[in-house]
């Protein structure tokens, strides 16, 4: 006499946490690739993230629903659940970052006299006609605190070696210079205006270095301004960073 073996059904939460898990990780790719061409598809983004809260609810009904009744499909639940965590972690540090850092997209190593970016036809082109205004310096302040490591950069050479040390470690950090004026003319100062992508969303910053020469040193202030939102999530502190590390990297090969 043959038994007859009953299987336990897979529970339909589990199933459904799998499948919104991938469906919303395919949003997501596909929106990081619309992003890249520009903002129009960020809202495609806020879906994924909307679809992937909704894995996880169902992956915790899952969870109910296999521990109440033992059906199977325990590991398509947790492949839901970590699928769906893991796209939802960048979106929390950057919420994390918003409660942490000053409301602040405007970033300058001098709060007194921030660099000015250049109004030439190419720059003005390069950044879409727009130009960053100016910040109040009682709302710079905030930059204190948050950002005590932004400061001018002084290097001990003379104006036309410390700029074109600046040139190459532009290029070092993979930014895009819109605009260059090397030292020269009635004031002798020298501006770089450059455009920097952020590592993940390519959103854009605008970015422009001031050299200032001074008594066998020259002074250079930037200024990073984010194009888009009231935050820019660290984006610019980390462009000043990286541009110092590749300045401080072309010196020390002299």
């Amino acid at each position: 006499m043959r038994r007859l073996i009953i299987e336990e059904p897979y529970s339909k939460a589990a199933l459904l946490s799998r499948r919104l898990a991938v469906f919303s990780l395919a949003v997501a790719i596909l929106g990081l690739l619309g992003v890249a061409r520009g903002r129009d598809l960020l809202a495609v983004l806020g879906g994924s993230l909307i679809i992937a809260c909704a894995a996880i609810l169902s992956s915790i009904l899952a969870f109910i629903v296999i521990w109440r009744s033992g059906r199977k499909g325990a590991g398509q639940a947790f492949a839901g659940l970590v699928l769906a965590a893991l796209l939802l972690a960048y979106p929390a540090i950057l919420a994390q970052q918003t409660l942490r850092l000053p409301r602040l997209p405007d970033i300058s190593t001098d709060l007194a006299d921030p660099p000015d970016f250049s109004l030439s036809r190419e720059a003005l082109a390069a950044r879409g006609g727009a130009t960053p205004p100016s910040v109040a310096i009682a709302r710079r302040k905030a930059q204190l605190k948050a950002f005590p490591q932004i400061q001018p950069i002084l290097l001990d050479l003379d104006a036309p070696d410390a700029f074109a040390a600046a040139v190459k470690a532009v290029t070092a950090t993979g930014w895009t210079i819109v605009e260059q004026r090397p030292p020269g003319g009635r004031s002798d100062l020298a501006h770089i205006d450059a455009i920097a992508t952020s590592f993940i969303l390519g959103f854009p910053s605008d970015i422009t270095l001031r050299f200032r020469p001074l008594a066998g040193q020259t002074r250079i202030d930037i200024r990073a301004v984010s194009r888009f939102g009231p935050y820019d999530f660290d984006a610019n502190s980390r462009h000043i960073a990286n541009f110092e590390a590749a300045l401080t990297a072309v010196v020390d090969k002299k």
